[in-house]
């Protein structure tokens, strides 16, 4: 709606006899503006006769009446506003759009500002419009009514338009190389392929440590993070400095490499660089080897004392010989090296004063068991401050999970099982049986693709068997959640009369299914842009930086390719829960669309906050606004078009993690994962497209409204 002041609804007397001069002049500027209508067409209020220029405004520009239910719409619809609407202060802050338009063009034209209060002011306003949009919109007649035809209303010029402008701005700001994000610009280099780190280390397990593998058992090759370091260095801006002078030599990023020995009894650990391939560090762990034990001490003070029994009590010049003799060993510079340990220390630490970066400094750490070396690795230290701020940040986020995201799901999932049964005459319980089987299914699938993992951090056989029991008893409750909420949801909206999940027995699904999914593309494509410039205003702003996460690389997997799977348990799960399921159910509550999309997307927010993206509130700022542009697909186009929308975006993110890893395969499974929503939706398409359409009933849908 352009700018200015006007109420949500009114009657063309109350209108004329209420606006008076400065309202009725502030209106025709906004309509000058807008280029919608000439200013010498508008006549004084005095006379209705003479007002139907602004009563034809005010329908086209959409001044809703909350209590009629019309949909909006750009043409006349031949309705008459509501006589019982009134001004709400909601429609009036959000009148104010045009006006942030002139005011972002003026600032763009004005040299005084810098590049980033430019960006600021575009990022301010563009927000500020989709907010009023939802607004606006979600108070509107979007999705199909009960015994209607079923049709996908987008405009696709402007959706196509938008999307072209998200696409150009993801790749601009999250691709390219010059202007990507450190994590993206990392990628860029080709990375060896496991075998070729298998046979690094295993000649170098030969030629340097003297240990003969076994062939027994396969080797574990892992990718494994100095997340900590990479964090730190990313925070302060200091990554590219770190990867000119010293990534050759002290990766962050390394394979690591388990070689079984050949008794069969201990193993090694080889880091070998995931670009070179050169062997940066090792670690041997003997038979019975109690080193694991002894560093899993939650106490600092009694793991000290453990990896000292461990150790065999070794002076500090024992094991200064040993330490020497490898560092000559591998070519390195002993001279410039000083102890930076203590003598009742654990381990040996020698430090180069000469390499640092920032306060991080480079160090040469060892560590022993039973008088010998138990493993070396190189690297730079990490500032015990930064140290401090990641652990109380990531104990902030566990608490917001556990409490925001947690808890309030669980009261969720407790609803939908109640409202499921109260709206069980308006819903079927076989309609959510194949999406929460087939979720349950890819969530298995996507868990046994994790298990190296979890043999990298040392499970056992049995361990690892605790461990699928928890995670199968997680996935039952996940998918009975989902399906409670599929139920009933599905149940609220159509106990209102809305057709928020149309069904596959109603005439014209799929050629409705084909619609929602062209739409769902399209709305990506916008999230995309969206995110990329809600990145750019963070970083700028509040400083956000991000760090690795070795456990959700798809180098971790045991088929990479099948990583984006999960954007479809994503986007059929989180979309029934909180968008279908739960703007339904909290409408009843607080009567408002707007509040009642609010809420459950910042319960969808909390639960993203462990991702490695600090501070912690960096992520449900972003969820918050992708949160609600998700709300506004599914109110406007309802719940398989937001599923195809979620789908699509996870999608393609996820696959530019399979095109960074360089091989054929793995690239064609990144394109594959994109046109994927295309497949599905064209195969349901061309399946119940043959069927032929019955004519819909005329009987009137349920009453009710939410």
């Amino acid at each position: 709606m352009p700018f200015g002041l006007a109420p949500a609804c009114t009657t063309p007397t109350r209108l004329a006899d209420g606006f008076g001069h400065a309202q009725v002049a502030l209106f025709a500027v906004r309509c000058y503006v807008a280029r919608e209508i000439h200013p010498k067409k508008m006549v004084p209020p005095f006379s209705n006769e003479k007002f139907g220029v602004l009563i034809h405004l005010h329908q086209n520009y959409n001044l809703y009446c909350g209590t009629s239910q019309r949909p909006f719409s750009h043409e006349l619809d031949g309705k008459q506003p509501d006589s019982q609407c009134t001004w709400t202060w909601p429609a009036v802050i959000f009148s104010f759009r045009w006006l942030s338009l002139i005011f972002i063009v003026f600032s763009l034209l004005f040299s005084g500002y810098t590049g980033f209060e430019r960006i600021f002011y575009v990022m301010f306003t563009v927000l500020y419009w989709g907010i009023s949009y939802l607004y606006h919109y979600s108070r509107g007649d979007f999705m199909d009514r009960l015994n209607q035809p079923l049709e996908i209303r987008a405009n696709y010029k402007w959706l196509g338009i938008l999307g072209v402008i998200g696409l150009v701005l993801f790749f601009i700001v999250q691709v390219f190389p010059q202007t990507s994000s450190e994590t993206l610009e990392g990628q860029t280099t080709k990375v060896i392929s496991k075998s070729k780190a298998e046979a690094a280390a295993t000649a170098f397990a030969s030629d340097r440590l003297n240990i003969q593998t076994g062939i027994a058992d396969k080797p574990l090759v892992t990718y494994q993070s100095e997340s900590d370091l990479y964090g730190y260095l990313s925070k302060e801006k200091l990554l590219d400095d770190y990867n000119k002078k010293y990534e050759q030599k002290y990766p962050y990023d390394v394979f690591r490499v388990r070689l079984p020995e050949s008794d069969g009894q201990g193993y090694v650990n080889i880091d070998v660089h995931m670009n070179t391939g050169n062997v940066v560090g090792f670690s041997i762990t003997p038979p019975y080897s109690k080193y694991a034990a002894a560093m899993a001490e939650s106490s600092e003070t009694l793991r000290k004392q453990k990896l000292r029994i461990v150790e065999g009590n070794m002076t500090v010049d024992d094991k200064e010989e040993i330490a020497q003799s490898w560092l000559q060993k591998l070519g390195y510079n002993t001279s410039q090296l000083k102890v930076a340990s203590g003598k009742d220390e654990p381990g040996l630490i020698y430090t180069d004063p000469s390499s640092h970066i920032g306060e991080s400094q480079l160090e040469f750490r060892f560590a022993f068991e039973d008088g010998q070396l138990h493993s070396f690795l190189p690297g730079f230290s990490v500032p015990s401050s930064h140290t401090a701020y990641v652990e109380k940040q990531t104990s902030s986020a566990t608490m917001l999970t556990m409490l925001g995201y947690g808890l309030f799901t669980i009261v969720l999932g407790i609803l939908a099982i109640i409202y499921s049964a109260l709206t069980r005459r308006y819903t079927s319980f076989a309609r959510g049986l194949f999406l929460s089987l087939f979720y349950f299914i890819v969530s298995m699938l996507t868990t046994y693709n994790m298990l190296p993992v979890l043999e990298a951090e040392g499970f056992s056989q049995f361990g690892l068997v605790v461990a699928m029991v928890v995670q199968v008893i997680l996935s039952i409750a996940m998918t009975v959640l989902l399906y409670f909420s599929l139920v009933g949801g599905d149940g609220l909206w159509r106990k209102a009369g809305y057709n928020a999940w149309a069904r596959a027995k109603e005439p014209g699904y799929g050629r409705y299914v084909l619609h929602s999914m062209f739409t769902g593309y399209l709305w990506a494509f916008i999230l995309m842009g969206v995110q990329s410039v809600i990145y750019l205003v963070l970083d700028r702003t509040i400083h956000s930086w991000s760090t690795t996460d070795a456990s959700q690389s798809p180098y971790n997997m045991l088929y990479p390719w099948m990583l984006p799977i999960m954007a479809w348990m994503a986007g059929i799960s989180e979309e029934a829960v909180y968008r279908l399921f739960g703007i339904s159910m909290l409408k009843k509550i607080v009567r408002n669309t707007f509040v009642a999309c609010v809420i459950p997307t910042l319960i969808w927010a909390f639960g993203h906050t462990l991702y490695p993206i600090y501070p912690i509130y960096t992520r449900p700022i972003e969820l918050l606004f992708i949160g609600l542009l998700f709300s506004l697909i599914f109110l406007r186009h309802g719940y398989i078009a937001v599923m195809f929308a979620h789908v699509v975006f996870d999608s393609i993110l996820m696959s530019f993690s399979l095109f960074s890893m360089g091989d054929l395969t793995n690239i064609l499974a990144g394109v594959i994962t994109c046109i994927m929503p295309f497949i599905v939706a064209w195969v349901i398409y061309l399946f119940y497209g043959k069927k032929k359409e019955k004519p819909y009933a005329t009987t009137p849908p349920p009453e009710g409204l939410l």
